[in-house]
């Protein structure tokens, strides 16, 4: 049987895309080499900065780069989409429009997880980049399940943990960073605490003592890992 690749929209950061593909490295059952799960990546730091879009106003819409990537991928051979980048979700619509495959949506992923998780009133804290909660991605779709979002209140703080990940990797500032932010959302009773930023999964320990922190690139990992055994059965 010819299994076919998962195509990965990576670059952003590199590492976050490497990290991903360890994760599914790691969910996988393997005996062999061949037990693994075939993978296309398409590592394009030159994606336009979704900060600079979305957040400072100045920067090109990444729409279209995203677009021609996921198009790539679908040419290459890939069976599905996936990309390791809460805030470029905010582009999902342009690349499920750009391919005839599915893109397994990794914001959607972490809803699905929190309303089949918690009881309706619960309250989720969300750590990730301040982009993607001007965008509301996750505030809609939890909300209308029932769940309220609370988020940091030192937004600049965290845009420049993540910034200080992009350029030196994991650090003790940002790990700093992340402990406030997750320590101060517990305290406003979220002690369910999505990590919503690739960048952050690098550093995913960092969170406050007591916290259930789900790591959104861990629920992809493993959609993907399901997706391949699904066509792998045939189902």
């Amino acid at each position: 049987m010819i299994r076919h690749p998962i195509g990965i929209l990576g670059g952003m950061g590199p590492e976050a895309t490497i990290l991903l593909q360890r994760k599914i490295i790691s969910a996988v059952p393997a005996r062999d080499d061949k037990d693994h799960i075939p993978l296309l990546i398409d590592m394009n730091p030159q994606v336009p900065s979704r900060i600079e879009h979305l957040i400072e106003g100045t920067g090109e819409n990444p729409s279209s780069t995203l677009a021609k990537m996921a198009r790539r991928l679908e040419i290459a051979g890939a069976a599905a989409l996936a990309m390791p980048c809460n805030t470029g979700h905010f582009y999902a619509k342009s690349i499920v429009s750009a391919v005839n495959i599915p893109f397994l949506n990794m914001i959607e992923l972490a809803v699905r997880h929190a309303l089949t998780t918690l009881e309706p009133g619960s309250t989720v804290g969300i750590l990730a980049s301040p982009a993607v909660q001007h965008t509301r991605q996750f505030e809609d779709l939890l909300e209308r399940g029932g769940l309220s979002v609370v988020w940091p209140k030192d937004e600049n703080g965290v845009l420049s943990a993540i910034r200080a990940i992009k350029i030196s990797g994991p650090c003790l500032s940002a790990c700093n960073t992340l402990l406030a932010a997750s320590t101060e959302l517990a305290g406003k009773g979220a002690t369910f605490q999505f990590i919503a930023c690739s960048e952050f999964s690098l550093i995913s320990e960092s969170v406050a003592p007591g916290v259930h922190a789900v790591d959104t690139v861990d629920l992809l990992a493993q959609a993907i890992v399901e997706f391949d055994g699904s066509r792998s059965a045939g189902i």
